[in-house]
């Protein structure tokens, strides 16, 4: 009767208006991001400022090439630089140089609710033995969650526990892989079982990181392999998909057609991805239609879209939304509304990295929702890759450091009114 009447007085049809319901209890679902006095709660003044002065430095790619090259040369001539760094870009993107030092930021993160996904973020290694270190270090992680509420997932990266070429060879099916190389592979799929067995154990989901095309479709192949085998009471095991790929969404529905066929459910960190320029370079050189989105707004479409299908999937599926879009993230929550999902289930995570996008990391969890921060560690000279590609990322990444030094800024005015 209140409908109809509403629909005489305004003249709005019945389906004009019922979305202008929705609307409404979706505002209230979930608060904008724009909240800085809740996403800088846990930062002190000085940490503020460390903040805003990276960002600004990060945003300036000459200087960013300039700080790569000086790094790189102070490393590799053991110039005495490990402590500057150590107190500037290492500590705004990581925990620390091992498990034990991370406890500050995993207490400070559980404090508002966030969870800590330890990430050893360490690159480049090629032997066996380092493998096997690597493989050690990963199920500590596990172990670690095991005893922590604050600690909801582990992840690695399977080029951190095998070794690029042999993954980039059996990346084709039909390849001819030697009895040696057959051998090296399945040591890597045993390091891979190992951590799967573990995360199982101990009840620690674990997600298998994505990387390029050209290794992809190995890592694809073992990670539905360990979830097929893991997977069978809930999501343990999660695979990774990049959406800035143009054909990941087709795989997608695919995989998860699948897991409900096969009966094991599917886990996955679904993201916009890490390696579009590698890959269109690649591609270009070897002269083979490139894999990536013809623009961001087609990825921005693909990662949406499947959001939709994931959570239409639910009863099937646990999903990691590793994102720092704010439109994709407020979009999830949209739907976890409209489909009458609870904020705070189990299988809807957000995710973001630490030091980046805190607005979004912070008043989501205000919010209730579930939310985790990636937290890289290790010793600082094996780090130094990824802190690297996080300034090159900043850089690159249209309106990132923007973002962040405006809400930077509109924080210090804020907390400067607040003491006026």
């Amino acid at each position: 009767m209140k409908l109809c009447l509403l629909m005489n007085k305004c003249k709005y049809s019945q389906q004009q208006l019922i979305q202008l319901i929705q609307k409404a209890s979706i505002f209230a679902y979930m608060n904008t991001f724009e909240n800085t006095e809740i996403a800088f709660k846990s930062k002190s003044d000085k940490d503020l400022n460390r903040a805003y002065w990276l960002f600004k430095i990060v945003g300036n790619p000459k200087m960013v090439k300039f700080g790569k090259s000086a790094t790189n040369f102070s490393i590799k001539f053991k110039l005495p630089i490990k402590g500057i760094i150590k107190k500037t870009i290492f500590k705004q993107f990581c925990g620390g140089e091992t498990i034990e030092e991370c406890a500050p930021t995993i207490e400070t993160l559980g404090n508002f609710g966030i969870g800590t996904i330890l990430d050893y973020s360490i690159e480049g290694k090629t032997s066996q033995e380092d493998f096997d270190k690597t493989t050690e270090e990963i199920i500590s992680t596990i172990l670690k969650g095991k005893n922590d509420p604050n600690i909801p997932f582990a992840v690695f990266k399977v080029t951190g526990i095998a070794r690029f070429g042999i993954l980039e060879k059996a990346n084709t099916i039909s390849a001819q892989l030697s009895q040696i190389e057959i051998q090296e592979l399945e040591s890597a799929k045993k390091r891979i079982d190992l951590i799967c067995k573990s995360a199982f154990d101990n009840n620690v989901p674990v997600f298998i990181d994505a990387e390029e095309t050209w290794i992809q479709d190995t890592i694809d192949r073992i990670a539905i392999e360990m979830m097929e085998k893991y997977n069978r009471e809930k999501a343990i095991v999660f695979t990774t998909v990049q959406m800035y790929r143009h054909d990941r969404y087709e795989y997608l529905k695919q995989e998860i057609e699948k897991a409900k066929a096969d009966n094991y459910y599917f886990g996955i960190k679904l993201v916009r991805g890490a390696y579009m320029e590698k890959e269109r370079l690649r591609a270009s050189e070897l002269g083979y239609p490139s894999p990536i989105q013809p623009n961001k707004e087609s990825s921005d479409k693909d990662f949406n879209k499947a959001l939709e299908l994931l959570v239409d999937s639910i009863s099937q599926v646990s999903i990691c939304a590793g994102t720092h879009n704010e439109e994709s993230s407020q979009f999830l929550t949209e739907l976890l509304n409209q489909k009458g999902i609870a904020k705070d289930d189990k299988r809807v995570y957000f995710a973001q990295l630490l030091g980046m996008s805190d607005h979004i990391s912070y008043n989501l969890s205000f919010n209730s929702f579930n939310v985790a921060k990636y937290v890289p560690y290790g010793p600082i000279e094996e780090v130094l890759p990824y802190l690297l590609r996080r300034a090159d990322e900043n850089t690159s990444v249209a309106g990132q450091t923007s973002r962040e030094l405006n809400l930077i800024l509109k924080e210090r005015k804020r907390r400067k009114e607040v003491k006026n």
